[in-house]
C-alpha cells in the first residue's frame, strides 16, 4: 500500500509528539551536514536531493520492532538511535545505531551494486603505505577514498603492536547483503572497510541462553577513535556487534564535512 503524502506528514507530526522535536530538527541537520554534495535540504516531510529527487524520510509505521527496521528501515529510522560517545562503552542491550540503513537512501547515494552502478566510482587507496602497502578499493563518493586514508595514515603512526589488528584486511568493497537481514551490506555500497580478521568478534559467535549476544572486543581504543575522526562508525558500538567492521556514516557522529573540507 503507498503511504500518501499527508500520511507521511501525519506520521512525522505523531513522532514529534512523542520525541524531542529538537532532536528530530538535530538528526536532519546532521544528516543534510553530513552529504553536502548530495543533499540540498529537507521540507518537513521529503528528503531533498541536489538533482530534484525527493524522498519521503518516514514510512507512516511508527510502530516497527527493531527486527522490521532492520529488514525495512526507513531515513528516519536509520537515524532513530544515537551514536554513543566515546565513554559510552560496551554498548546497551539492543542498541544498534547505524545497523539499520534505508536502502533506497544508499542507493541513490552510492548505486546500486547488483546494477554496476558502485564500481564505476572505486577508486584505489594504499592501506598503511609504510607498513603493509597494499592497495584497497574504496568509493570516491562523499570523498570516503581521502578520508579513509587519512586513517591509513594516523594508522600507520601506532606501534607495531597496535598495527597487528589493521592488516591484512577482511576487505572493502563486496557485493552482498548482510547475513541476518537480508539487505544490502555497506560494503556494497564500497563505503565500508572490514580490519584484520584474526581478532575479530561477532555477535553470531557470541550468543548465550535466548541467543543474545555476549559482548567481545579485542580491538584498541585508538584505532576506532581514528576511525571516528574521520565519519566512520565502529560495528563493535552496537549489541550485535562485528568488531573488524567500520562503515561510512558521518551524519550519526554529527560530522560536518563541508567545514572539514574547508580545513
Amino acid at each position: 500500500m503507498t503511504v500518501g503524502r499527508s500520511s507521511r506528514c501525519a506520521a512525522i507530526t505523531w513522532l514529534l509528539l512523542v520525541t524531542s522535536a529538537a532532536s528530530f530538527a538535530a538528526s536532519m541537520d546532521d544528516l543534510l551536514r553530513a552529504y553536502p554534495d548530495a543533499l540540498a535540504g529537507f521540507d518537513g516531510a521529503d528528503l531533498i536531493w541536489r538533482d530534484g529527487t525527493r524522498m519521503p524520510v518516514d514510512d507512516g509505521l511508527p510502530d516497527k520492532s527493531m527486527e522490521e527496521q532492520l529488514r525495512h528501515g526507513s531515513i528516519l529510522d536509520q537515524l532513530r538511535l544515537p551514536y554513543p560517545s566515546s565513554g559510552t562503552f560496551p554498548p546497551a542491550p539492543r542498541q544498534d545505531p547505524g545497523r539499520v540503513r534505508n536502502t533506497a537512501f544508499f542507493d541513490k547515494m552510492y548505486g546500486d551494486c547488483r546494477a554496476g552502478q558502485v564500481t564505476p566510482r572505486l577508486v584505489p587507496v594504499v592501506w598503511l603505505p609504510n607498513t603493509w602497502g597494499h592497495v584497497v578499493h574504496i568509493t570516491s563518493v562523499n570523498d570516503v577514498d581521502r578520508q579513509l586514508a587519512a586513517i591509513s595514515r594516523e594508522l600507520d603512526e601506532l606501534p607495531a603492536d597496535d598495527k597487528r589488528y589493521l592488516y591484512p584486511l577482511g576487505g572493502t568493497y563486496v557485493c552482498r547483503h548482510v547475513a541476518d537481514t537480508g539487505q544490502t551490506s555497506m560494503h556494497g555500497w564500497g563505503a565500508a572497510i572490514d580490519i584484520n580478521p584474526a581478532f575479530a568478534d561477532y555477535w553470531l559467535w557470541h550468543r548465550a541462553a535466548g541467543n543474545l549476544p555476549v559482548y567481545a572486543n579485542h580491538i584498541p581504543r585508538e584505532i576506532v577513535a581514528a576511525f571516528e575522526r574521520h565519519g566512520f562508525i565502529w560495528g563493535g558500538r552496537w549489541a550485535h556487534f562485528d568488531t573488524m567492521h567500520f562503515e561510512y556514516r558521518p551524519e550519526l557522529l554529527g560530522y560536518d564535512a563541508t567545514q572539514e573540507r574547508a580545513r
